[in-house]
């Protein structure tokens, strides 16, 4: 049985050599912090700026034997790692502090390659050395299980072993670090796949990663399908955790299924914002605007479509549309920019699709609605009035900068609308009477819900949809057991002959 398999439908293609091998390069003007090592001559794939919609660098398609040798020092690598729970903290606490310094590097290369602001992007870094700090510091602890009988039982807690993280282009350092941090920090090894959108600055962090984290304990791969398949299936990997979309979740937790090794899914969301008929439209408009078109659109989490009373209908669309004809989008290294590209071309051909369908069956754009005319994947941020309950826009993530308003009549029917789809991420409810707002969202079938806000998250909180988006639990201590097994010890107690005490 061959220790990589492709999942079905998934073939292996012809491949191109690679002439760079520099690692990836840093922003115009600034040497890298730190490189990969070089590597041997092979295949490669291009890299896009989204904002010029042109390659501006190559990556390594790395190939079946690459990916074997990186489950390979991930496994060698496994013993010391989950031998010295001391070492690992302060590996890890040194690791947060080499993101931190390295940030003047790894933001603008982000910014370059995912097409986000700069000032988001050096955000993103932030919380890719805090969630790494975060759970450094967590222990799962012992617990005694006190159920009346004279045996002594304890539960502790093992590592599973290396673990496949595969993440995607919208947040690939936050998200790799929701991914390998409590990954690392419970004792396992990671093999972490970016996407071949953006897979520079996730390689650039491997490189940052390197003084401080032993050899073979977080290891990067990069290239193209069907890599992220064998990775999925790969005999020597105990836990795959992996961020994107639904089909694709249910191929990798198909390949996981060969091996039985445990799987952890967060799959997107279409997110409901609930106006009730006492909302302060001007007081909330800006949150619930970026709650929606942050990152250009691009967020799981985000708003993607808002349910109004009829009678607040057309308040609330020219409060949003006044935003978004007003917001200034560029490339994101201009500090000028408040909303950069789409990532990649597939993705705005998915939002102008889904738009020009919504506009065809009866909606109306208040703002935007048209790709702008310039180089790279620009469209302009896009607020639709009287858009219908069942178009596509309302009922499937667009995962993009167009927001639609829906009318309603009853909360009863909002909320039915809301709890329609097969998603179940996040959703919000916005309105002045906070208990009455409250009741409401108790209803809404998702994950996580908010009262006059959107999407804002703790690094102590667990994250975790219903539904169609998503199996197991990230963050917070939740996010530790999800990378732990459970081992119960039985002993007899002290009195018994040849019994000690626990130490």
């Amino acid at each position: 049985m061959a220790r990589h398999q492709p999942l079905p439908g998934q073939e292996a293609r012809q491949d191109l050599p690679c002439a760079h091998r520099g690692g990836p390069a840093a922003a115009p003007g600034r040497p890298p912090a730190s490189r990969p090592v070089p590597e041997a001559r092979g295949a490669c794939f291009a890299v896009v700026d989204p904002a010029t919609g042109e390659a501006f660098d190559e990556a390594p398609d790395q190939q079946p034997d690459a990916l074997d040798a990186a489950v390979d020092r991930a496994r060698a690598a496994w013993p010391g790692w989950r031998s010295d729970p001391a070492a690992r903290t302060a590996a890890l606490l040194a690791a947060a502090g080499a993101v931190e310094a390295a940030a003047a590097d790894l933001a603008p290369l982000l910014t370059r390659e995912q097409g986000k602001p700069l000032a988001e992007s050096y955000a993103e870094v932030a919380r890719t050395a805090a969630r790494m700090r975060y759970f450094a510091e967590l222990d799962p602890g012992r617990v005694p299980i006190e159920d009346g009988r004279p045996v002594r039982s304890e539960v502790r807690w093992r590592p599973l072993g290396p673990v496949a993280a595969i993440v995607p282009w919208n947040f690939p350092l936050q998200l790799a670090s929701a991914k390998f941090a409590p990954a690392l920090a419970a004792g396992n090894t990671v093999v972490l796949k970016p996407s071949p959108f953006t897979p520079l600055a996730t390689r650039l962090l491997a490189s940052v990663l390197a003084d401080a984290l032993p050899e073979g304990v977080l290891t990067v791969v990069t290239g193209r399908e069907p890599l992220g398949a064998r990775l999925a299936a790969h005999l020597g990997i105990r836990h795959v955790t992996f961020t994107g979309s639904i089909p694709t979740g249910r191929a990798v937790a198909a390949g996981a299924a060969a091996t039985l090794a445990r799987v952890t899914l967060e799959l997107g969301g279409n997110d409901a914002a609930v106006l009730l008929d006492d909302v302060d439209v001007e007081q909330v408009a800006d949150r619930l605007f970026w709650a929606a078109f942050r990152n250009c659109g691009q967020v799981c989490m985000a708003v993607k479509r808002v349910y109004v009373p009829a009678r607040l209908h057309d308040r609330v669309v020219e409060a949003l549309a006044q935003r978004a004809r007003s917001v200034v989008v560029g490339p994101g290294l201009d500090p000028r920019s408040q909303l950069g590209p789409l990532n990649n071309a597939a993705q705005l051909a998915r939002v102008e699709s889904c738009t020009a369908r919504a506009l065809a069956d009866g909606a109306t754009a208040a703002a935007g609605g048209h790709r702008l005319d310039r180089p790279g994947y620009f469209f302009a941020p896009t607020v639709l009035a009287d858009a219908g309950p069942g178009s596509a826009v309302v009922t499937e993530e667009q995962f993009g900068p167009v927001l639609p308003v829906v009318r309603y009549g009853s909360v009863d029917e909002a909320v039915a609308a809301a709890n329609a789809t097969g998603f179940g991420l996040g959703g919000s409810v916005w309105g002045t009477d906070l208990d009455r707002a409250e009741e409401v969202a108790s209803r809404l079938e998702c994950g996580t819900a908010w009262i006059n806000h959107h999407a804002e998250l703790s690094l102590a909180q667990p994250f975790a949809g219903t539904k169609e988006s998503g199996v197991g639990i990230a963050g917070g201590p939740w996010g530790l057991y999800g990378n732990l097994q459970p081992f119960v010890l039985h002993r007899p107690p002290a009195a018994e002959p040849g019994g000690q005490a626990w130490r």
